[in-house]
Formats: structure tokens, sequence, C-alpha cells
């Protein structure tokens, strides 16, 4: 299947289907010489496994990450590093009738007709949130690597489900407070009104979208490359990969198109003896390339569309109108799961353009 990877210099491919053997990822072009081992990647996998608690779904899946290749006598060896997820938890019984009836909001019909129904639908296949432990596998990686070679560290977490919102901006001094809750909000008291609405919206077979702000610190400046291949098109690239995401900004994004130039510009100030920005409207991007600023992007989620509700539908066999009920195990809000996703994509994107150029060399 055609985009299943993605980098350039350090490139990642995803593989496997939700309710097939396994899901897996091969990443090639880490340098060698990291040191590297299954409890780096599965750290990262066990904030994004399923079944945790209420506000997720209650597919229970270990997520024990095998590295097949690519590590010796714990460092890696440049060669590429194959991992692999035994799937052990799926239904399929409860997709039977999507053979024929397309869930609104899915890929289903789409697929279907791309691949003249040669396509995995069980779960949704290719198409399904499940593929997501690729990224984090990938991911994973690349965040170790960031952090061993430059330092360079992001942190994701959410600030809006729903009509709920965080409250104050996000530091430093927070971050050990994103995994404290179910929902990873670094705000408690945000967090337990947002795991409430989770709630709420599940017991009435209904589901809520949210927002995910992701900040990088100590990046360096000059990544990116401009025109087509600008930090910002990489990253968005990445993480519209990413199912249900449906909208991506950085820095002021929107927001700022509601501003005069002379506030949304950031002036330019020396710190420490170092140039820096008085204020970070522009996400720590400007022109396509990082300008040593925290890299800010908020990331928008569409409600999970798998939902417990009765919904009109067509049955593809017949022509008719048929009503349909989703059966199996769902997310009420994908959004809890989703802040290690984005941390791995965001991560992948900046290690593969701080080898390109050349912030990174192929041996540690």
């Amino acid at each position: 299947m055609a985009g299943s990877s993605i980098g350039q210099r350090l490139v990642l491919t995803s593989f496997g289907e939700s309710h097939g053997k396994c899901v897996g990822a091969v990443l090639d072009g880490c340098p060698a010489g990291l040191e590297l081992d299954e409890k780096d990647i599965q750290v990262m996998l066990d904030y994004r496994k399923p079944g945790q608690s209420l506000v997720s779904t209650q597919r229970k899946e270990g997520d024990i990450v095998e590295i097949l290749s690519g590590v010796f006598r714990g460092y890696t060896t440049g060669a590429p590093i194959a991992m692999i997820i035994w799937n052990k938890d799926q239904n399929s019984r409860d997709y039977e009738q999507l053979q024929t009836k397309m869930r609104p909001g899915h890929s289903d019909y789409p697929a279907l007709i791309k691949y003249n129904g040669f396509n995995d639908y069980r779960g949704g296949g290719r198409f399904s949130g499940r593929l997501t432990a690729t990224h984090v596998m990938g991911g994973a990686v690349a965040r170790k690597l960031l952090s061993v070679a430059l330092n360079v560290e992001t942190h994701s977490y959410t600030t809006k489900i729903g009509r709920i919102s965080m409250r104050g901006k996000f530091d430093l001094s927070m971050k050990e407070k994103i995994y404290a809750n179910e929902v990873r909000c670094p705000d408690q008291n945000a967090a337990k009104r947002m795991r409430n609405a989770i709630l709420d919206a599940r017991k009435s077979g209904d589901t809520l979208g949210g927002i995910i702000e992701s900040t990088t610190y100590n990046v360096p400046v000059g990544l990116g490359e401009p025109i087509f291949g600008s930090l910002e098109s990489d990253i968005s690239k990445a993480i519209y990969s990413i199912p249900s995401v449906k909208g991506v900004e950085f820095g002021s994004g929107f927001a700022g198109s509601e501003l005069f130039g002379s506030q949304n510009n950031d002036p330019y100030v020396t710190r420490g003896g170092k140039i820096a920005t008085k204020t970070n409207n522009a996400g720590g991007i400007l022109g396509g390339l990082s300008n040593g600023m925290p890299i800010v992007m908020r990331v928008a989620f569409k409600p999970a569309s798998s939902i417990a509700k009765r919904q009109s539908t067509v049955d593809i066999k017949t022509k008719k109108p048929v009503i349909l009920q989703v059966q199996g195990r769902h997310d009420p809000c994908v959004v809890p799961r989703a802040p290690p996703v984005v941390d791995s994509l965001v991560s992948l994107v900046l290690a593969d353009h701080a080898l390109m150029g050349g912030f990174i060399k192929p041996v540690l």
C-alpha cells in the first residue's frame, strides 16, 4: 500500500492491520551508537495502549514491543530497526456487517472503492487508530535520539475536550502532570471535568473530540528545507497521518489572523547572550525554518466516528438506506491516547531534519 513510509534520512515504514497478526515498524537511517532497548520504546507505548481506563476503548492489548533487528549489545548498529507488536485481543465478528454497511465518518466507503473490496475491513484495517502504535515505535527511537544528541524534548498534552479547556499556558514545570490523570491534561481541575464529559458522552452512546497542544524545547536554529520541505509542512503531513485529526496550527495560528502585524510579530531580544524573541506567535518556525524558540503546535481531533447510537447509512449491495448500530469496543474520545502519538511524529520529523541538516551525524 503506497504511503506507508515517511521521512528522507530517517525513514519510518508502518505495516500491519488492526485485526491482523501484528502491527510493526521499520526505522531506517538511525545513526549507529545510540543506546537503545525495548524499555525505551515500551514506556511510550504504555502511554498509548488501549484498555487503561474508562475514557478509552476496552480492547485489552499489552502492546509489548519486540526489536527484531538493528540493535546489538544494547546499541543501534546503523541497520534498519525492525519492531513488532502482536495483536492478541481482536474480535472480528463485530465487523461482519460492515462488509456492506458503510459506517458514517469512517474510511469504509472510499477504501472499498479504491481497493475494489480487497481491503481488510476488520477494525478499520490499515485505517485504524491501532496503527498509531507503529508511529510510537519509530517515534520513541527518534525521541531518544534527539534527547541524547541535541537535548531536544517534546511534550504533548490535552488542552481541550469538547468545550472544556485547560487554563493557563504549559511550561516545563508541568511536564510530570501530563500523565498524572486519564485525559493527559496538566491542569488537574480541568482534567476532572474533561473525564466526566467523556464518560457522560459514553453513557449516551456518543463521542467527543478535542485539542492536543505540543511544545518542543531546545530546537536548534535552522531545521527545515524550504520550500516544500518546510518544517511546518513536514510536521503537518506527519500529524495528518493520525486518524481523526482535522486541524493543525502553529503559534498564534488562526487567532493570529485577527491581529495586526504589530501585534503578531515577535520582537527580537537577547537572553543570556543568545538571540531570542520576546513573544512566540510564530510558534518557533519562520519561513519554514526553526528559529530557536519552542515549537508550539495545536492539533484538532474530531469526535470518534464509531458511536453506539443508531445511524442512517446505505447498504452497498442493495443501494438502499439502512439503519446501522456499530458494535465492538471503541474510544469515546481518542484524545487521551494521542499525546504520545503526537510526541512521536514531531520527534520523527525533527530527527529527520536534524540528520538532513547535519545537526546529528550518522555515527554518534
